[in-house]
C-alpha cells in the first residue's frame, strides 16, 4: 500500500530521493535504458544516427532544449515521448498547486500545509502522464498564462496583501513543477513572454505586477520551431536563445525507404475490408513528397510534412476501399490511377511560391504525382522491355480503360497491348489477376508519366505527338 502521509513516506525511498530534481530523474532513467540497450524513442523512424543521439546528450547534459525543424518532422511526438523517460509516479503534497515534494515544498502554501501538519501532511501520487505539460506558442499568449498573475478575489479571502505569494494564481509553467514544460512554436511568443521565460529559467525568480516573486522551480524546458524563425532576424530574442543548452537539428527522411517506413507505421490501412498495396504504389505514394520537396513552386521554408504521404497512403486506400464496394471486388488492391484520386491530401500539404499560385494547386499536384510515378518506374523498368508497347501506340492504336470495370477484369483489356502483360509478370507481386492488372497499368502510367505515351480523358493511352525531342527521349530510354 502506497503511504498516504509525510510520516509514512519518511523511511521509503522517496526520503532518499528528496531534492533529485527532474533533469536527473529522466537522465538516470535514460543511463538505466541505455545500459539496457532499449531504444530510446521508439517508433521514431529515421533518426537514430543524427538526432536521437543529439537529444540523449542534451538530456545526460541536463540541458533545456529545443528541436529546430520544418512542419511534419516528428517534433512534438518526441517531445512527449519524454513522458516514458519520467518515474511512474511521485509523491506530492495533497491538492498543492505546485506538485510540490512533501519533503521540499517550493510554494509558501506547502510550507504551510507541512508547518501546521507536519507528518500527517497528507500526500497524492502524482502518474507521470500529469507531469508533462504543453502548450502552443501563439502571439496571444500572456505572462499571465505561463507564469501567473496576481488575483486579487484569492488575496481577499485569504486576508492578505497582493504582494504574498499565496495571493498569486499560476500558470502553467509553475503547475508543471517537478515535470517536464514542452512549448512548441517558441519564437511566437511575444518579446514580453519571452522575458518572462528566459527570467525564470537562469534567476527562478519573477515579477507580477510589479511584487518580485522567488520561485526554485524543478522543471526541464523543451521547445520546438522553425529554424527560420530562430535566428537573430527571426522572432527569437538572443537572451532566451543563450539559456537554451542545446540545440537539435530534425529533418526529413533521408531516403524514400525511411518515408516508407514511416508511412507504413503511421498510416491508417487496415480496412474491414483488407487492401492489399503493392510496395512500388507505397514507394510513389513516399515519392511524391520527395518530390515536392524539391520542386521549386514549392514554399521550401514551410517544408513539406512528412503527414502529406500518410494522408495520401490512406485516400489511396480508401479509393481502393470504394472501388471494392462499389464493384463488388472481393481482391480490393491499390492502383497507381488511385493517386490521382487522392490529391485532396496533397494540395492541402502544399504551401505554394507565386509561380505554383499562378498554375493552381491541384495542376502543381498533379504533376508532382505524375513525376513521382515516372521516378518510381524508372527505377524498375532498367531491364524492362517497353519498346513493343510504345510501338503498339505509335501505330495509331488507343487504349481506354472503364472507371467500372473490375481490377480483376483488367488483364482481359490489357492483352490487347503486345508484350504489355509479359511485362507486367515481372514486375507484379504475386499472379493473380489483379497483381498483374496493376503491374500493367503501372506500366503504362510509368510510359505516360516519362512522355512515352500520351493519355487523355476522351482516348486513354495513345500514341504521343511526334517531335525530334521525343524521338529522341524514346531512343535514349529503349
Amino acid at each position: 500500500m502506497k503511504p498516504s502521509t509525510l510520516g509514512d513516506l519518511r523511511g521509503t525511498v522517496w526520503m532518499e530521493r528528496a531534492g533529485r530534481s527532474v533533469k536527473d530523474e529522466l537522465r538516470g532513467n535514460l543511463v538505466a535504458l541505455l545500459n539496457e540497450g532499449l531504444p530510446v524513442f521508439p517508433g521514431v523512424v529515421g533518426y537514430e544516427e543524427s538526432v536521437i543521439p543529439q537529444i540523449v546528450n542534451a538530456i545526460l547534459s541536463r540541458h533545456n532544449w529545443i528541436l529546430l525543424g520544418l512542419r511534419g518532422q516528428a517534433k512534438t511526438r518526441i517531445l512527449r515521448q519524454l513522458i516514458d523517460l519520467l518515474d511512474d509516479e511521485i509523491p506530492v503534497i495533497a491538492d498543492s498547486e505546485l506538485n510540490d515534494d512533501p519533503f521540499r515544498p517550493v510554494s509558501a502554501e506547502g510550507r504551510h500545509i507541512v508547518a501546521d501538519l507536519g507528518d500527517a501532511t497528507p500526500i497524492s501520487w502524482l502518474s507521470k502522464s500529469a507531469r508533462y505539460v504543453e502548450k502552443l506558442a501563439t502571439p496571444d499568449v500572456t505572462v499571465a498564462d505561463i507564469i501567473g498573475d496576481i488575483d486579487p478575489i484569492k488575496a481577499a479571502k485569504l486576508g492578505i496583501r497582493l504582494g504574498d505569494e499565496r495571493s498569486m494564481h499560476f500558470g502553467l509553467l509553475p503547475r508543471a513543477n517537478r515535470g517536464v514544460f514542452a512549448m512548441n512554436e517558441l519564437p511566437d511568443l511575444s518579446g514580453k513572454v519571452q522575458v518572462a521565460l528566459f527570467n525564470i529559467m537562469q534567476e527562478g525568480d519573477i515579477q507580477i505586477k510589479g511584487y518580485p516573486i522567488r520561485l526554485p522551480l524543478d522543471v526541464m524546458l523543451v521547445f520546438s520551431a522553425n529554424p527560420e524563425d530562430y535566428t537573430a532576424r527571426g522572432k527569437i530574442i538572443t537572451p532566451l536563445k543563450d539559456r537554451i543548452g542545446s540545440e537539435v537539428r530534425t529533418h526529413y527522411p533521408n531516403t524514400v525507404e525511411e518515408g516508407m517506413m514511416i508511412t507504413r507505421q503511421e498510416a491508417w490501412t487496415e480496412r474491414d475490408l483488407p487492401v492489399k498495396i503493392p510496395t512500388f504504389v507505397a514507394e510513389i505514394i513516399e515519392e511524391v513528397a520527395f518530390q515536392a520537396r524539391e520542386d521549386s513552386r514549392v514554399d521550401k521554408h514551410s517544408g513539406v510534412s512528412q503527414r502529406l504521404p500518410i494522408s495520401l497512403m490512406e485516400n489511396v486506400v480508401s479509393n481502393a476501399e470504394r472501388r471494392a464496394l462499389l464493384l463488388g471486388e472481393q481482391f480490393p488492391i491499390t492502383r497507381t490511377v488511385d493517386l490521382y484520386a487522392g490529391l485532396s491530401a496533397v494540395t492541402g500539404k502544399l504551401e505554394l511560391e507565386y509561380e505554383g499560385e499562378l498554375k493552381g494547386g491541384e495542376a502543381v499536384a498533379r504533376d508532382i504525382v505524375r513525376r513521382a510515378i515516372g521516378q518510381a518506374f524508372t527505377r524498375r523498368s532498367v531491364d524492362l522491355h517497353v519498346a513493343e508497347i510504345i510501338d503498339y501506340f505509335e501505330a495509331d492504336h488507343s487504349l481506354k480503360v472503364p472507371e467500372r470495370l473490375k481490377t480483376d477484369q483488367l488483364p482481359e483489356l490489357f492483352i490487347q497491348v503486345p508484350g504489355l502483360l509479359e511485362a507486367a509478370g515481372h514486375l507484379a507481386e504475386g499472379q493473380h489477376p489483379t497483381d498483374i492488372a496493376v503491374a500493367a497499368e503501372f506500366i503504362l502510367e510509368g510510359l505516360y508519366a516519362r512522355k512515352q505515351v500520351a493519355r487523355s480523358e476522351e482516348r486513354g493511352y495513345t500514341a504521343v505527338e511526334a517531335d525530334l525531342t521525343q524521338t529522341s527521349q524514346r531512343r535514349r530510354w529503349n
